[in-house]
């Protein structure tokens, strides 16, 4: 192996590592540093986008063999997020390659940067554990919401981890590091890997560049997940406000970008 490849490899799995970590103290958002630098270093949006999607199954591996020791997660609930979410993840996946994005990402950047605000305002949201919402309607209302954004993780590129954080927080009550830990979990590792699945039958990924990438969501994930646990909720809610307006605003930045709204400065 040549010293260029070498250092390519390298600064693969460091960008990977530092990615993956933050997304799995804040329960989503690994897009938001990786996506990017893959577009930057000349890949197609749908190389980049199906190579992104399977290096992210890693977050979900690393992050699942630190959660599980926690026994946090419970079985029956787990069942009924997969079974809301995967169809349409793989929905979401179909599409992304067919339809335009603009505007999409326009919407969700804007909605991204108001859930990370409307947390803040919220001090004690995600601070304490309060189920709520697990009778037959709220059961109902929940999958619906964790459908619609299946359908988001399948089809965009980062920030989706981000929206089940927070709907589980909202909607059924969870604490901030509860909720990260499902999201990790079975997002991650499950959503994610369906969606994987379903864009690289579209779209071939830049396979060499996969182990680097691999190996540092691996163990950035496993990190992450332990500093979450060891510091509790006031410092994921944190993290998972920050990284919310840092996602938004980038999504905001590429729609805009994609509709040219702005003039290219010379």
């Amino acid at each position: 192996m040549s010293w260029e490849l070498l250092l390519e490899h390298i600064g693969l799995f460091v960008l990977s590592l530092l990615a993956n970590g933050l997304s799995a103290l804040a329960g989503g958002g690994a897009g938001l540093l990786q996506l990017p630098v893959l577009l930057f270093l000349g890949l197609s949006f749908s190389v980049a986008l199906a190579t992104h999607k399977i290096a992210s199954v890693a977050l979900g591996l690393g992050a699942t063999l630190r959660h599980l020791r926690e026994g946090h997660l419970e079985p029956r609930f787990c069942g009924y997020i997969l079974a809301c979410g995967l169809p349409g993840v793989v929905l979401g996946a179909w599409s992304v390659l067919k339809l335009p994005e603009a505007w999409t990402l326009l919407a969700l950047g804007l909605l991204t940067c108001a859930l990370g605000i409307y947390s803040g305002c919220k001090k004690q949201l995600g601070m304490t554990f309060k189920p709520r919402n697990r009778d037959r309607r709220g059961l109902i209302i929940g999958g619906m919401g964790l459908l619609l954004i299946g359908i988001l993780n399948g089809s965009l590129t980062s920030g989706t981890g981000l929206f089940v954080t927070l709907w589980l927080v909202r909607w059924f009550g969870f604490d901030y590091q509860r909720a990260v830990s499902y999201v990790l979990v079975l997002v991650g590792l499950f959503w994610n890997g369906l969606g994987a699945l379903t864009i690289s039958l579209q779209q071939a990924p830049q396979w060499p560049w996969l182990p680097a990438l691999l190996l540092g969501a691996l163990i950035g994930a496993y990190c992450g997940a332990h500093l979450s646990i060891a510091r509790g909720n006031k410092l994921v809610k944190r993290a998972f406000e920050t990284l919310t307006i840092l996602v938004g605003i980038k999504l905001t930045g590429d729609a805009l970008s994609l509709l040219q709204l702005f003039p290219v400065m010379e």
